[in-house]
């Protein structure tokens, strides 16, 4: 109870440490999410935008946790505890990460075409949106991935 009384967010150390976080996630999610829509635009294998899209966003899932997974051990973790940490701490900001990304895609192109000047906004709708809950994560319970 004592957390939620003394929550505040103006804390800069707690917003530089889960800005941090936040894109250790985007990388993950963007590796699988951008690798994937770009596999289906240069193959140019005819499939539905949606469904180009939901392969994308299960494929950052799966990079973003094999990620964290993989940071986690580097920090001495054992595996069965690194990915269950990766999996259980994170996987609210990779979704939800995921989803915008997505969603900016296709509001501005259509869906599942990457060009030189959508990327950059993807990253960063990417990034703000968990980023708040991230820092309220680790400001209220002092839970993060890394």
């Amino acid at each position: 109870m004592d957390a939620v009384v003394n929550f505040h967010w103006k804390c800069k150390h707690t917003w530089k440490m889960s800005a941090k976080n936040t894109l250790w996630c985007l990388l993950g999610c963007a590796i699988g999410d951008f690798g994937t829509i770009l596999f289906f635009q240069l193959s140019q294998i005819s499939f539905p935008v949606f469904w180009i899209m939901v392969f994308a966003i299960i494929n950052g899932l799966i990079t973003s946790v094999i990620l964290e997974t993989i940071i986690l051990i580097r920090q001495n973790f054992n595996f069965s505890l690194a990915l269950k940490t990766a999996l259980g701490m994170s996987f609210l900001s990779m979704v939800s990460m995921e989803i915008a990304m997505n969603l900016t895609d296709y509001i501005l192109t259509g869906g599942a075409i990457l060009t030189w000047w959508v990327v950059p906004i993807m990253l960063i709708v990417g990034f703000l949106t968990p980023w708040p809950y991230n820092y309220w994560r680790l400001k209220n319970f002092n839970q993060s991935c890394h």
